[in-house]
C-alpha cells in the first residue's frame, strides 16, 4: 500500500480523518448539551444555526445516527489504513502496535478533546454543526433511516416508542433556580421581583391583608363631624362604609368622587349614593389568584371573609403589588410605627406588626407557616399571655416581651439572629 499511496498523502488523509472524527465526536457532546431554552429564544431571534439545530432536535435519534454513521465510517477507515500501511511496513507485530496507537490518538484528539471541548462552548460548535448536519440529513436520509429503524426495533423490544421530543415545562423550583443562578445576568432587585412572583401561589391573601381590628373605615352610625374628620385624615383613597360595626359593610368609598361636594354639606344620604358594592373574597386565596381577579373585575380592594362570612381583614392591589417590588414608601428601613431600630442592634417591635412584612424589611427569618403577627407567635409558642420581662428565642432571634395589654403583647424587643451575631464577633 506504501507503493499505491505516498507517505505524505496517507499521512494528509489521516489527519484529515481524525479532524473529521473529532467533528463528529464534538458536534454530538455540544448539540445534547445545548440549554433547549436558550437555543428556543435564539431561534425566535432568527438565528440561522439555531433555527437548524432546534429542528434537528426535535428527533434527536436521527441526528444521533447521521453522527454516529459519521463517526464510525471515519474512525474505521482510519483503523484501517493504519493497519494496512503498518502490515505491509513491519507484519503483524508492527501492524498490531499500529492498531493500538490510533486507538490512543483517537481517543484523546477525537473524543475526549473535542468532547470536553464542545461541554464548554456548546452554543459556537452546535450552531456551526446544524449548518453542516441539516442539508447532510437530507442527503443520507434514506441510510439514516434505515439505521434509525432498525435501533428503534431494538428499543421497541424493550417498551421504548421513540417520537418528537417537546421542550418540557419548568417547575416553580426550577425557575427559581434559573433566576438564582442568572447571577450578574439580571440586577439583584429584579432577581427579588422575579422571586416574588414566582412565591405569590405559596402566599395567600390571609398573609397579606390588614387584620379586622385595624381596619379604618366610616360608621354611619357616627355623627357627620367625625365622619368628616376621618374623610379629611385618612391616608386611603378607598374607604370601607359600615353601618354599627365592620362586619356589616354597606360599600367602599372612593374619597375622589367628594369633590363635587367640597363647597356643600354632605350628609349620610348624599354618602350612601357614592358608595360602590364591597367585594368579597374567601381567606386562602392564593395572591397569584387574587391579582388576576383585581384585574378582572377592575377592582382595587377587597374584604377577605371566612367561611360563615365574618369579615377578617382587608386587603388592596397595593398591598399584592408590594409583595413583588417592596414597599412603596419611602424612609429608612426599620424606623417606622412598626418597627423602631433602638441603636444597639435590637429593633423595638409593635405585637401586631406582620411577620412577613418585618422578614422582607429586615431580611430576618421569622417562621410565617403558622400565625400571622408577632403577638400570634409567641402566644401560639407560650400558650399563654406572658408578663413583660420575659424573655424567648424563636428561630435563633432573642425576643425580649417589653409591653402586654391584657390579652395581647403590645411591644417586644427582637435582636440580632443568634448565627449572625456569632459571625459579626
Amino acid at each position: 500500500m506504501g507503493d499505491d499511496l505516498p507517505l505524505a498523502s496517507l499521512i494528509g488523509l489521516l489527519v484529515a480523518l481524525l479532524l473529521l472524527s473529532a467533528f463528529f465526536s464534538g458536534s454530538e457532546t455540544a448539540l445534547m448539551s445545548l440549554n433547549r431554552y436558550q437555543l428556543r429564544h435564539k431561534a425566535r431571534q432568527g438565528h440561522r444555526g439555531a433555527i437548524l439545530a432546534e429542528r434537528l432536535l426535535k428527533r434527536p435519534e436521527r441526528v444521533i445516527g447521521l453522527i454516529l454513521l459519521g463517526n464510525n465510517l471515519v474512525n474505521v477507515s482510519m483503523a484501517t489504513l493504519v493497519g494496512l500501511a503498518t502490515f505491509e511496513l513491519g507484519g503483524g507485530a508492527l501492524a498490531a502496535i499500529g492498531s493500538f496507537v490510533v486507538t490512543i490518538v483517537i481517543l484523546i484528539f477525537a473524543e475526549a478533546a473535542p468532547k470536553t471541548l464542545a461541554a464548554l462552548h456548546p452554543e459556537k460548535i452546535a450552531y456551526t454543526a446544524a449548518l453542516i448536519y441539516y442539508p447532510l440529513l437530507k442527503i443520507l436520509y434514506p441510510i439514516v433511516w434505515l439505521t434509525n429503524a432498525a435501533a428503534n426495533a431494538v428499543l421497541y423490544l424493550f417498551g421504548v416508542r421513540p417520537g418528537e421530543t417537546e421542550l418540557q415545562a419548568l417547575t416553580r423550583e426550577e425557575l427559581r433556580t434559573l433566576v438564582h443562578e442568572a447571577g450578574g445576568r439580571i440586577a439583584s432587585r429584579y432577581q427579588r421581583m422575579l422571586l416574588s412572583i414566582l412565591d405569590l401561589e405559596q402566599v395567600t391573601v390571609d398573609d397579606i391583608m390588614v387584620p379586622h381590628n385595624e381596619i379604618i373605615g366610616i360608621d354611619l352610625e357616627e355623627d357627620e363631624a367625625t365622619i368628616a374628620g376621618i374623610i379629611a385624615s385618612s391616608q386611603h383613597t378607598r374607604l370601607p362604609v359600615y353601618q354599627d360595626d365592620i362586619d356589616h359593610i354597606i360599600g367602599i368609598l372612593h374619597l375622589r368622587r367628594l369633590a363635587s361636594f367640597a363647597q356643600s354639606n354632605l350628609d349620610k344620604d348624599a354618602l350612601r349614593r357614592l358608595l360602590d358594592e364591597p367585594y368579597f373574597v374567601p381567606e386562602g386565596t392564593p395572591l397569584s389568584v387574587q391579582l388576576v381577579q383585581f384585574q378582572r373585575r377592575r377592582q382595587r380592594i377587597a374584604l377577605v371573609v371566612d367561611e360563615y362570612g365574618d369579615i377578617q381583614g382587608i386587603i388592596t392591589l397595593e398591598d399584592i403589588l408590594e409583595e413583588i417590588v417592596g414597599e412603596f414608601a419611602t424612609g429608612p428601613v426599620g424606623d417606622g410605627d412598626d418597627i423602631i431600630s433602638q441603636g444597639d442592634g435590637t429593633f423595638l417591635v409593635d405585637g401586631t406588626a406582620n411577620i412577613r412584612e418585618i422578614n422582607r424589611a429586615q431580611d430576618w427569618h421569622l417562621p410565617t407557616d403558622g400565625p400571622k403577627t408577632i403577638n400570634g407567635l409567641i402566644l401560639e409558642l407560650l400558650e399563654t399571655i406572658p408578663d413583660p420581662n420575659i424573655s424567648l428565642k424563636i428561630a435563633g432571634y432573642p425576643i425580649d416581651i417589653v409591653e402586654t395589654d391584657g390579652n395581647r403583647i403590645r411591644k417586644v424587643r427582637i435582636g440580632p439572629r443568634e448565627a449572625e451575631q456569632n459571625n459579626t464577633n
